[in-house]
């Protein structure tokens, strides 16, 4: 019988890549000027308002033209992709969500509809926690608690694909 593994282990999702300062300060730097003339709006899940806006450029969640990828997203794009090993063009949408400062992220599942979801955390760190996927149709008679963690530093990269979404 195989050992439990504890939550604060290093032990991730089948499919979850991270790299620590996968950009530089620079990068970093030249990606907030850009991002500082964005327009944000607020984010609506299932009637709910988000505590976070965001902007869409790219294919949008339901595969309608969000407008596209502004110059400043396209070397990073390019920079992901090779890092996951597939063409720029995979990466169809582009979402920008800002955060304010303490806004916790809830549960949720990114569109199942995209195979590779990527992310880059700016201008501070975050705790990423997983837990078992349960669909919303499914009874809700057990409760799901995490079961793997990573603190997402400024700067670093997340790939995720297969089990890990």
């Amino acid at each position: 019988m195989g050992a439990s593994r504890s939550l604060l282990e290093r032990d991730l999702p089948r499919g979850f890549r991270h790299r620590q300062d996968f950009i530089t300060d620079g990068d970093e730097r030249v990606l907030l000027e850009a991002i500082a003339d964005v327009a944000f709006a607020d984010f609506e899940m299932r009637g709910v308002i988000a505590r976070r806006r965001v902007a869409f450029f790219g294919q949008s969640y339901d595969r309608a033209a969000a407008g596209p990828l502004p110059a400043f997203l396209l070397p990073l794009r390019a920079q992901i992709a090779e890092w996951a090993g597939l063409d720029s063009d995979a990466f169809a949408l582009a979402p920008i969500n800002e955060y304010r400062p303490g806004t916790p992220i809830g549960w949720h599942r990114d569109a199942p509809q995209y195979d590779v979801v990527a992310g880059i955390s700016l201008l501070s760190p975050c705790r990423m926690k997983f837990r078992p996927y349960r669909s919303p149709s499914a009874p809700s008679s057990s409760r799901r608690s995490a079961t793997h963690e990573i603190m997402l530093d400024r700067r670093s990269a997340y790939l995720m694909a297969g089990e890990s979404r």
